[in-house]
């Protein structure tokens, strides 16, 4: 799923710039999954910064379910973009709960994988910063679904790897990704 119209073009060509000033870096870096790669995206220095956070919630608004009701995502990847997303949604009126998914069940307190607010029967968007392959949404799609809930869309900041869609869809889910490796001139990592 692509931005729609020219005036979210034009946000996606300010965001891109944000990321290439801010969070693309060049060099030699091993990634998560143990590859080489001559690129890094920290995307939280765009989405941690004022200025590209109002750029990624502009961007991330045009591909917003209007029957959202949560978002959220595996913790750490998915809270900055999750939690603005509910607060600029309160802000406009519109109820968004949002919700972390931890990366292990909690054996004290309240227990489980969620934490934050996300009930049965809620329409979710999954959010990420940066995906390559997609199983970090795939694992937060299967946590949300053990709730109850309903994963309705996964959204990256930016799809570094290509094959998140074919992941999300495998899922039943749309896939949206704000900005994509060829927007930042590279190519799709090959996974």
């Amino acid at each position: 799923m692509n931005l729609p119209g020219s005036e979210s073009n034009a946000v996606r060509q300010r965001l891109v710039d944000h990321l290439m000033a801010h969070a693309v870096k060049r060099g030699d870096f091993i990634l998560k999954s143990g590859r080489k790669s001559s690129w890094f995206i920290d995307a939280k220095q765009t989405i941690c910064a004022p200025d590209g956070l109002r750029l990624v919630l502009e961007a991330a608004f045009s591909v917003l379910p209007a029957d959202a009701t949560a978002v959220g995502g595996m913790t750490m990847g998915a809270d900055p973009l999750s939690f603005a997303l509910a607060g600029a949604a309160a802000v406009r009126g519109q109820n968004l709960k949002a919700f972390s998914v931890r990366k292990e069940a909690k054996d004290h307190g309240v227990l489980g994988r969620i934490a934050g607010v996300l009930d049965p029967g809620d329409r979710v968007v999954l959010t990420e910063d940066t995906v390559t392959r997609g199983r970090t949404l795939a694992e937060a799609a299967e946590v949300v679904r053990g709730v109850g809930a309903q994963p309705v869309l996964m959204l990256a900041v930016v799809d570094r790897g290509g094959t998140c869609e074919r992941v999300a869809g495998e899922n039943g889910i749309a896939f949206a990704a704000l900005v994509r490796a060829p927007d930042l001139g590279f190519d799709y990592d090959e996974i």
